[in-house]
């Protein structure tokens, strides 16, 4: 695992939104909405193709020679995928350095409708160039509220759209009576609860409550850190806390709808005692060889030897945990978010003794040091939490 990244209050970068849905939930209607409004400007939004979203009546010039890409009266500059993702943000980079482009301020991805949206937050995550420049601001998940049960029952990739939102947008409440729309918002609320849930109608409301909740959003990284992991949305009802333990809140419900929701678990994992780095190091490097392909996504705010680290994953990909300044709040607990597919609480539960190893608790390794059996074992136990495959 790569060392901590080091960020200060104004080392933010340029943010990227996902906007994801099934095929025909509104998420085309909802991003045209999106690119007239006056707060959008100064904004780069990338789509499959340009008549999909009908931008006929708000197009006022081609700024370069490029016919993949236009100006819009509201000062949004949209432009399709080139080849991938990657080439398409390296492109507008290019562009935006070069002055041939309205320098853009933050960029919202639109996916296909079947699209699964692991691999796309994954390109965000792990390319290098894409890493220095941008970074995951939030995933918007559009839900048919009409005729979301039935893609989500029938549908898997549907679900994993839900499941790793940050905001949810439940469209077409204009035509769901309200048993349907109380439905299938209480349904997505336990499949996860830390996504928020706004209701809409032709795709009409305020970009800012979908945009600017990520870790750099703000500035104001109190704020930020509180909004992007929402770990207060996990909790038990009435929950004591015992400060002498682990503890853990888990939204685990099983339900009469498909069995797809009962694949997909959502849970938060607090612990009070400070973890280790070498055994952050080798947790994470750990959980991610044996049990990426079943985290969905994972964001936590750690205590790392008494100070605060972030963590963001994407199935198996960590991205490089992030040194804050300071704490955002007097809270000095670790608290992790899990989504995953097939993978239960307690058995993450069982991998968190590996936060407690440390290499060399003196700071540097002594090659004359006596075996020490205890210190083998705790290891081996840790590491044959992971997977069968671990040797014992």
């Amino acid at each position: 695992m790569p060392e901590v990244n080091e960020i200060g209050p104004d080392g933010r970068r340029i943010p990227v939104v996902l906007i994801t849905g099934f095929l025909g939930s509104g998420k085309t209607t909802l991003l045209s909405r999106i690119l007239q409004h006056k707060d959008m400007a100064n904004t780069a939004v990338i789509v499959n193709e340009f008549g999909e979203i009908g931008l006929d009546h708000m197009l006022v010039e081609t700024p370069t020679d490029d016919d993949e890409m236009v100006l819009l009266n509201s000062g949004c500059l949209c432009c399709t995928i080139r080849g991938d993702l990657v080439d398409t943000l390296k492109n507008l980079l290019i562009k935006r350095q070069k002055g041939e482009i309205p320098a853009f301020e933050r960029v919202v991805v639109e996916t296909t409708g079947l699209a699964d949206p692991a691999p796309i937050l994954l390109t965000i995550l792990s390319d290098e160039l894409i890493h220095l420049w941008f970074v995951l601001d939030s995933v918007v998940t559009v839900v048919d509220a009409f005729n979301g049960n039935g893609q989500l029952d029938t549908h898997f990739e549907s679900v994993k759209q839900a499941a790793v939102a940050d905001r949810i947008v439940l469209s077409k409440t204009d035509i769901a009576d309200k048993p349907r729309i109380e439905g299938i918002r209480k349904r997505l609320e336990k499949l996860n609860p830390g996504a928020k849930i706004q209701e809409v109608s032709h795709g009409d409301v305020d970009p800012y409550r979908l945009l600017n909740i990520g870790i750099e959003a703000t500035g104001d990284r109190e704020a930020d850190i509180k909004e992007w992991l929402r770990e207060d949305d996990f909790h038990d009802e009435c929950t004591e806390h015992d400060h002498d333990h682990d503890h853990d809140h888990d939204h685990d419900h099983h339900h009469n709808h498909s069995h797809h929701d009962e694949t997909i678990k959502s849970f938060a994992i607090f612990r009070d005692k400070p973890i280790k780095p070498d055994g952050l190091k080798l947790w994470l490097n750990m959980l991610s060889g044996f049990r990426g392909p079943q985290l969905l996504r994972v964001k936590g705010l750690l205590n790392v030897n008494g100070e605060p680290v972030v963590i963001h994953a994407v199935q198996h990909l960590f991205h490089n945990p992030i040194s804050l300044p300071k704490w955002p709040t007097d809270d000095r607990r670790s608290r992790i978010v899990f989504i995953t597919h097939d993978l239960d609480r307690s058995e993450l539960e069982r991998t968190l003794e590996a936060l407690d190893l440390d290499a060399s608790p003196a700071g540097k390794i002594d090659p004359n040091a006596p075996f020490d059996p205890e210190g083998y074992k705790r290891f081996v136990d840790a590491m044959s939490a992971f997977g069968s495959s671990v040797p014992k």
